[in-house]
């Protein structure tokens, strides 16, 4: 009779561990590549630093970055260009946004490393020929501006806001502009800038 506390259940418990321990000190077959032969020991890659190239604001740029640098940290801290804000640093509010590629970043989420080759456009890029960029003018106008930490970002996502054809309602450019999450007296402002910007493209 099988259970309880007999003999039979001690010998089951016994050859419960053999089987175990047989099992635990088992070879796994190691697979073999195409060609029939064994791939040799992976290499710990040692490389901490990559460098790194960049069209930034219309200028090749490139700097030797720690492979954990943020895009952000590339541009304050390596290429000088602070106005990207440096808010929350969890992608969260904003501050840091970026175009990469016309494309708008997080550029605090995101690896320096992965954007070599790439073009970024930051605030600073914006203007031409000492001229503002008709949305920085709009934000002036409007009086898009309160503490101004927000305002790099906010202008920047504007920008590729309108670009998205994302700006045809004050309720449309909310939602588009959500990943910028300032909300101070000036955001009614910030919108009405997007707004008639929009209409002037």
């Amino acid at each position: 009779m099988s259970g309880g506390f007999g003999g039979a259940s001690a010998i089951g418990r016994r050859r419960f561990l053999v089987v175990s321990t047989s099992a635990v000190g088992l070879t796994l077959p190691v697979p073999r590549s195409a060609s029939g032969a064994s791939p040799g020991p992976v290499p710990a890659s040692s490389a901490t630093t990559s460098t790194v190239g960049l069209t930034v604001n219309g200028v090749r740029r490139s700097a030797v970055v720690d492979n954990r640098t943020s895009l952000l940290d590339l541009l304050r801290e390596h290429l000088g260009l602070p106005g990207t804000k440096k808010g929350c640093d969890q992608g969260a509010c904003g501050a840091c946004t970026v175009l990469v590629d016309d494309r708008r970043v997080n550029s605090c989420l995101t690896f320096a490393v992965m954007h070599d080759g790439a073009h970024v456009t930051t605030i600073e890029g914006l203007s031409r020929g000492g001229e503002l960029h008709p949305l920085q003018q709009a934000f002036i106008d409007h009086d898009g501006l309160q503490c101004g930490y927000c305002t790099p970002g906010q202008i920047v996502s504007g920008v590729a806001c309108i670009a998205e054809g994302h700006a045809r309602s004050r309720e449309e450019i909310r939602e588009w502009m959500s990943g910028n999450l300032c909300r101070c007296g000036a955001y009614t402002n910030i919108v009405t800038a997007i707004e008639q910007t929009a209409k002037g493209v």
